[in-house]
């Protein structure tokens, strides 16, 4: 039984085996590209920048795409590893973005710029229209319910925070 058949086991999706799944997309500029994933086995799949807006803290990429991820999906964004090293050095600006099933807007990423002053070659060096700038995941999620206990189970670690694995 898959993943999906344990969690959901009344949600019926069209699987052609385990691991595929359909996801309906629109493209909402002439330009937009429909994500892919670059290699075989890659896990995210590569989303190009169609637009641009700059403000004084964050530089925003639109993708022209907006997508249908099915319910009991995520569709969780990252930054591709290229753009946030240097010279260009932005990183998306709430860590990972959260695309939940019911949104039906364009995908958006949104990068911080960095802390160190920025001239005309840190400019050149950012990405622009029609660069691969974030990929998208999409991975089921359990429904999850909260059950208050007076006590947890008793494991190695217990309540051994930051570091703690790390002490001898």
């Amino acid at each position: 039984m898959s993943l999906v058949g344990k969690w959901f086991p009344n949600y019926k999706l069209n699987y052609k085996n385990d691991l595929d799944l359909t996801v309906k997309f629109r493209k909402l500029v002439p330009e937009a590209v429909t994500p892919q994933y670059a290699q075989d086995g890659d896990a995210g799949m590569d989303l190009t920048a169609t637009s641009i807006k700059r403000d004084k803290t964050f530089i925003e990429y639109g993708t022209g795409i907006a997508v249908e991820i099915p319910y009991g999906h995520v569709g969780l964004l990252f930054p591709r590893s290229s753009i946030t090293k240097a010279p260009s050095g932005v990183s998306l600006k709430n860590s990972v973005g959260v695309i939940d099933s019911n949104y039906r807007g364009e995908i958006l990423a949104r990068f911080e710029y960095p802390t160190f002053p920025f001239d005309d070659d840190w400019i050149n060096n950012v990405p622009k229209v029609g660069d691969k700038i974030a990929q998208l995941l999409i991975i089921p999620y359990p429904t999850v319910h909260f059950e208050e206990v007076q006590e947890l189970s008793d494991t190695n670690r217990g309540d051994g925070g930051f570091g703690s694995t790390d002490k001898k």
